[in-house]
């Protein structure tokens, strides 16, 4: 396998070139980290290997290639027609980051009930809070509330195992509903959406973009939701009606928002979210642990056995 392939890395951050190296696998190799040197050395490898830096107008230049590998989950930059009248096929990292979207959705959640950030911002002004006796300005607990998970896949449901174990009641709603419902208390289908939010407690996204998800969370469902109840996004930006969520904020229509994907990124300077001491925002850091290139490359070395075997892709998309 190893005269069969060379593998162009291409990332601004993340070492996935030297972490392939650690595995000894024989195969020649390279990481670019800027556009532009992307765009240089497109055609000297036929495994390509990254996310963020693609655009449609490279592929003409990328004559060897045979394979791209997202190192992500999303994969609506591609053109995929383009990429198979190429015959480059193209995969995605499905999975390599459930534990990390996962627990971080959760611990935006508990950031938020435990007001962590407000103890945060207290402790930078050396600020010792006093007791509270307005029970609705207190932490809270969260057995006995419950979530609402839209997206059922990998992290979702991770999120619900989390969340029973801590004692809450789970709703997961997703299209095909013929798996899944060992995952919560109560398995419904997107068109039930709307008709949940007024029992949320806390409502999760971690689905797709999608036509079906875009503005999933807009003016109507944030009137839709209790006033003290929090909506954590680790989806997409687009799931979420940002003006809508801006006004509902400001309103107190709900009580908060953990925010990791925005529209657009980075989330420009003088937006609102940023000042709101009910929101806690991370700048598209979810899936960003340790582990993540270790991740990325268990997909990789795995999908060059198959291309060398002629089997088919795991997390095939094209």
């Amino acid at each position: 396998m190893a005269s069969d392939f060379s593998v162009h890395f291409s990332h601004s951050a993340y070492n996935l070139a030297e972490r392939f190296a650690a595995r000894g696998t024989g195969i020649p190799h390279f990481q670019t980290w800027k556009p532009e040197d992307l765009k240089a050395r497109i055609h000297e490898a036929n495994v390509l290997v990254l996310s963020g830096f693609w655009h449609n107008d490279l592929l003409p230049l990328a004559s060897n290639l045979r394979y791209v590998q997202a190192c992500a989950v999303g994969y609506d930059q591609f053109d995929q027609q383009a990429l198979s009248k190429a015959g480059v096929r193209l995969s995605n990292t499905h999975g390599v980051n459930a534990n990390a979207v996962s627990e971080h959705a959760i611990a935006l959640m508990l950031g938020l009930t435990r007001q962590l950030h407000v103890a945060r911002d207290n402790q930078r002004a050396h600020h010792w809070r006093a007791m509270i006796s307005d029970l609705s300005k207190r932490e809270d607990e969260l057995p006995g509330k419950t979530m609402v998970i839209y997206g059922l896949g990998t992290i979702g449901q991770r999120v619900a195992t989390i969340a029973k174990a801590l004692g809450m009641t789970t709703l997961g709603v997703k299209r095909d509903l013929s798996t899944g419902s060992d995952t919560v208390d109560e398995l419904h289908s997107p068109e039930a959406f709307p008709g949940l939010l007024a029992r949320a407690d806390v409502v999760v996204l971690c689905c797709p973009l999608t036509d079906q998800t875009a503005n999933l969370i807009d003016e109507n469902a944030l009137a839709a939701m209790r006033p003290s109840a929090y909506l954590i996004n680790v989806a997409r930006g687009g799931c979420v009606e940002q003006g809508a969520l801006i006004n509902a904020l400001a309103s107190q229509e709900i009580a908060g928002a953990g925010i990791d994907v925005t529209v657009p990124e980075p989330l420009p300077e003088d937006s609102p979210l940023w000042d709101f001491d009910n929101v806690i925002i991370t700048p598209h850091t979810g899936g960003e642990t340790c582990a993540y290139e270790d991740n990325v490359i268990d997909v990789l070395v795995d999908n060059l056995a198959r291309l060398a075997a002629g089997s088919s892709l795991r997390n095939a998309v094209v």
